[in-house]
């Protein structure tokens, strides 16, 4: 008989295999909780989604800063793009272990399953995470624990490791007919929230560090549009209605620059770095150009900069002529 209730605290994206591990362990008994951490780079959207669905306590956290300094320099390296998924997993085991230093749970779980992702989660990834996080022997993977060697948490009783699970390899079978179970009907998708993974998105992200001193709010930016790095300077083109409006949603009326076409439609332009007269005029051609205006030789556009609103025309060029311009295309 347990003198009190176990409570655990488990990392959450929001998917499946979140969602089970909590259930998992919920039905031993156990009190779970999730955590969700949050970056320029993935979000806790689906976590929450989980928790209203599933009534299991959320908590959110931005580590933002941490990220960026593990990011410049994972230990472990990147995977196939930008991601660092053994550091990224690492570091937010850790940050969840500081609420076991506070003795407000008695140990961390994840829906990890092991094999189920070649770089992050092979068996020797896990036990990598489990070394360098701060808290080896208190992190639990339900859904693949009779897999894995005994924890902690098992020997001492918190929790039964016959309930456990023996999940493993990249089939969905198991988990699918356990969401029946449990009776989950909206999930996600395996294919994971991590812009990091994108090619597109990397090849971006490796423009902003190579190039520029980068806020919060470029980091956002790289989500939008279609993005060209022209003589150093950054230019950013909406394709769709809503992405100008995101894209604008960034505008900054002291510091940056838009583009705006004065007689056609066409994508808002942001320009949010220092730019020579030279390059933009470029810019506005680039804007121009994805206008896809026939017939004009000559086009207007009007610019909004800080020191006012500036009238001229440009050229009406083909896209092909920026083509070697274009970032990371998403």
């Amino acid at each position: 008989m347990k003198s009190k209730k176990v409570k655990a605290l488990g990392l959450s994206s929001g998917g499946l295999d979140s969602i089970l591990a909590a259930l998992v362990l919920k039905e031993q008994g156990i009190d779970v909780t999730w955590i969700s951490f949050v970056t320029p780079f993935f979000s806790a959207d689906n976590a929450k989604k989980a928790s209203e669905s599933t009534g299991i306590p959320l908590i959110i956290e931005d580590i933002t800063d941490d990220y960026l300094i593990m990011l410049h320099n994972p230990k472990a390296g990147y995977g196939k793009n930008m991601n660092p998924c053994m550091d990224c997993h690492t570091m937010m085991f850790n940050k969840a272990g500081e609420y076991i230093l506070r003795k407000e749970y008695d140990f961390l779980f994840s829906g990890e399953v092991s094999g189920q992702r070649p770089f992050s989660q092979r068996k020797q990834a896990l036990r990598y995470v489990e070394k360098h996080s701060g808290f080896d022997g208190s992190i639990l993977r339900p859904l693949s624990a009779k897999n894995l060697p005994i924890t902690k948490v098992e020997e001492s009783g918190l929790v039964d490791r016959e309930q456990l699970l023996n999940i493993t390899g990249r089939g969905r079978k198991i988990q699918i007919a356990l969401a029946k179970k449990y009776g989950i009907k909206d999930y996600p998708s395996p294919a994971g929230g991590c812009l990091l993974t994108d090619i597109g998105y990397s090849k971006r992200l490796r423009d902003l560090f190579e190039n520029t001193e980068y806020t919060k709010r470029d980091l956002n930016l790289l989500r939008y549009g279609r993005q060209f790095r022209v003589n150093g300077t950054k230019i950013i083109l909406g394709r769709s209605k809503e992405e100008n409006e995101n894209i604008e949603s960034y505008y900054s009326k002291k510091d940056d620059i838009l583009i705006r076409l004065e007689t056609f439609p066409g994508p808002g332009t942001l320009i949010t770095e220092e730019i020579s007269k030279e390059t933009l005029v470029i810019a506005g051609e680039i804007c121009v150009a994805y206008a896809k205006i026939k017939a004009e030789e000559e086009i207007p556009i009007t610019i909004i900069s800080p020191s006012g609103k500036e009238t001229f025309t440009v050229k009406n060029r083909p896209v092909s002529d920026f083509a070697e311009f274009l970032i990371g295309n998403l």
